[in-house]
């Protein structure tokens, strides 16, 4: 009985120093890691308080209660259905999720954008950022997962037409595979508006997100 308990324990010890080995590498100092759980996969990421602080604290609240379990992934942008305007609309791969809806009325304020001008995050693939509307500062509980290099969503960038971007705050440090299986999900195709093509049918689901260190 002892020899098969003892590999066993080992193999559990391995597995639990492996996790936490990998945390630790992909941590920077500043770095909250928070996992989504998802029906395709899980995605870790590493929330930069640091450079960040107020988008950052702002999305770890909606983390810490829970708001997104249950919530979803419900937009793709890809090139069947997103029609670039370049020079300052250029082609654009993102997949956007939110908070369980059932819960949306107990969302917080929105936040004043922090610029990437100030944090010097970029948006690049990897890059997690807060949806915002034409005015700078609504931000809310929305995000978005970047899958190629967008500096028209930094500051200076035409994305937005003040010209002020998006708060970048994050970036994925494993499960890059699953942003990009969600974002080849099928979408609205049949669908009269430009939102609606890309609205993910169905959504894919966040069963859980929560800190892992």
């Amino acid at each position: 009985m002892q020899t098969f308990i003892r590999p066993i324990v080992g193999l559990l010890l391995a597995a639990f120093c492996s996790v936490g080995a990998v945390a630790a590498q992909d941590a920077q100092d500043g770095d909250v890691l928070v996992r989504i759980e998802t029906a395709q996969g899980n995605i870790d990421i590493a929330v930069d308080v640091k450079h960040a602080p107020v988008t950052a604290g702002n999305f770890l609240k909606y983390v810490d209660g829970k708001f997104y379990d249950g919530g979803r992934f419900h937009r793709a942008t890809r090139p069947d259905n997103y029609t670039p305007a370049p020079p300052d609309k250029p082609a654009m791969a993102i997949i956007q999720g939110g908070i369980n809806p059932e819960r949306r009325r107990e969302g917080f304020d929105p936040i004043p954008l922090e610029r990437t001008s100030v944090t010097g995050l970029k948006h690049v693939v990897g890059t997690v950022s807060m949806a915002r509307a034409a005015a700078a500062d609504t931000a809310r509980s929305d995000f978005f997962i970047c899958l190629d290099d967008q500096p028209s969503l930094d500051f200076g960038g035409k994305r937005f037409d003040d010209g002020q971007g998006g708060a970048a705050f994050a970036r994925v440090v494993k499960g890059l595979e699953v942003v990009k299986k969600i974002q080849a999900q099928p979408t609205n195709l049949q669908a009269d508006t430009a939102m609606g093509k890309q609205s993910l049918t169905p959504p894919i689901t966040i069963t859980r997100m929560y800190r892992i260190q």
